[in-house]
């Protein structure tokens, strides 16, 4: 599908959208994904019509058949980026073309109608210039969940014949309640996240409800987020429920576990590989396993660990529990380099640093 062949948006105006005073009583603690704007997009795609009947209109509850095809089977995806509202005043978004991107490889892995990346930004462009008031000034954003599901109403495992895109936003503080400088970790023995040849590089909702009961099993033992290992030899480091994962050690070197299909393709994961190689560290893309994560804690070689995505942008990890144990990871806070490293990318995202790679895009 060519630009020319793009369905055109239509604006259908909420019709009583939240007053000055409303939004900003709603956005002095929005919190992470309670708080929504006044508008979505949504667009539709019918077999043998392809996409069509693009919107802008109110935020809304939708209208599904009980037989709609993603209550059944499941096929849905999902992403996730922010907007930042700069000194300026302007807005811009943070590699969106790469969420573009992941989108449709999300799409094809679940056997889905891929949406044309030139739409995918258009659809966030148009929902912000709809909703642009609801970008925070400061230290907050407005994030951004463009989704698309499985909307034919049948009983059948095939492909769906019929979709809905989306997209809503919502104003968001920090990921973690409390402003949390750092984070408790479990590392989950009994569960995981993702075979080689599933869909682990997805961004799907199945991969988020597969890992829940451990998420639930790491707040029952007093941590924030799982951490899973490999399927194979139950060994090997490779995500937390919701963010990638690095590790300092005592050399300057930088490591995290390769993708290699079980692991997302992270955009914060791939912006850290490069900002940490001009900030000088060695990064090594390498299998670190649980065993020599918890001797390289205990003989001082480990220095800093922090996980990182869209959501919680680089966030130190201080202490790791197992069923076999626990120990921290230095002091049990951050440190130098994690802290240099979140600086420079927030420096960027918020136009507060240069941008060599081009990866902000203004909307004015």
């Amino acid at each position: 599908m060519d630009l020319a062949t793009l369905p055109s948006f239509t604006l259908h105006p909420h019709a009583a959208p939240r007053s000055a005073n409303e939004r900003a009583v709603l956005m002095e603690d929005p919190g992470f994904g309670r708080v929504f704007t006044d508008h979505m997009v949504t667009i539709r795609w019918r077999e043998g019509f392809g996409w069509h009947d693009a919107r802008v209109e109110a935020h809304a509850p939708f209208q599904l058949d009980p037989a709609c095809a993603v209550l059944h089977y499941a096929q849905e995806i999902f992403e996730g980026l922010k907007a930042y509202r700069f000194a300026d005043g302007g807005i811009a978004l943070f590699r969106p073309e790469e969420n573009a991107r992941r989108f449709r490889a999300s799409a094809q892995r679940l056997a889905m109608p891929q949406l044309p990346e030139a739409l995918f930004l258009q659809s966030l462009d148009e929902l912000i210039r709809a909703d642009r008031d609801w970008v925070p000034e400061g230290e907050g954003s407005l994030y951004l969940r463009p989704f698309l599901f499985a909307d034919e109403a049948f009983l059948g495992v095939r492909p769906a014949a019929s979709y809905r895109y989306c997209v809503i936003a919502c104003p968001v503080g920090g990921y973690f309640k409390g402003g949390k400088t750092s984070v408790t970790v479990w590392v989950s023995e009994d569960y995981t996240r993702a075979a080689p040849g599933g869909t682990g590089a997805a961004k799907c909702g199945g991969n988020y409800a597969a890992s829940l009961l451990a998420q639930a099993e790491a707040i029952q033992h007093g941590c924030d987020q799982v951490v899973f290992l490999d399927t194979t030899e139950r060994k090997w480091v490779d995500e937390l429920g919701g963010m990638n994962i690095f590790f300092l050690l005592d050399d300057g070197s930088l490591v995290t576990p390769p993708l290699g299909g079980t692991i997302l393709p992270g955009i914060t994961r791939e912006s850290i590989l490069t900002l940490a190689q001009e900030a000088g560290h060695r990064v090594r893309e390498e299998a670190y396993s649980f065993d020599q994560w918890r001797a390289d804690a205990a003989s001082g070689r480990l220095r800093e660990v922090f996980a990182c995505g869209t959501a919680a942008v680089i966030t130190p990890i201080g202490e790791v529990k197992s069923a076999s144990g626990a120990f921290l990871i230095g002091n049990g806070g951050g440190g130098p380099a994690t802290e240099a490293l979140k600086a420079r990318l927030v420096g960027i995202q918020r136009g507060r640093e240069p941008d060599p790679h081009g990866w902000v895009r203004r909307l004015g």
